[in-house]
């Protein structure tokens, strides 16, 4: 039951995090693309690169710890069904040059801010 309240209280840091990051950084970009959702899902993919690698490799302490950053703020923060929302919206209105930036720029970013992450983890 105790990991059910680190998830819970994590999810909700996590989500008011995305919820001010994203904006933020949307206004600031003022752009047809989805910038905010983009920045979070890449940052969120290098986070928990850097933490599942250091949690394993280097502090092996409590569990709890790790589901609370990760499937607790992580998951609140990471906006992947968001993303897929945005980008079927893209579609929708015929904007495929954005939908296809739009998932190249995602999977691709995501993909190597995880093994960014995954070296940092072993650093730090």
């Amino acid at each position: 039951m105790f990991n059910v309240v680190l998830v819970f209280a994590g999810g909700g840091i996590g989500t008011l995090v995305r919820y001010w990051m994203g904006g933020a950084i949307q206004r600031w970009t003022g752009s047809g693309l989805p910038y905010g959702t983009f920045v979070i899902n890449s940052l969120g993919c290098l986070m928990i690169g850097v933490l599942m690698t250091s949690l394993e490799e280097r502090f092996l302490g409590n569990p709890s710890v790790r589901i609370f950053l990760t499937i607790g703020i992580l998951g609140g923060f990471t906006t992947f069904s968001t993303f897929s929302y945005e980008t079927v919206e893209m579609m929708r209105g015929a904007e495929y040059f954005y939908a296809a930036m739009n998932v190249s720029l995602t999977v691709f970013t995501c993909l190597a801010a995880t093994y960014v992450g995954t070296i940092i983890g072993k650093v730090f």
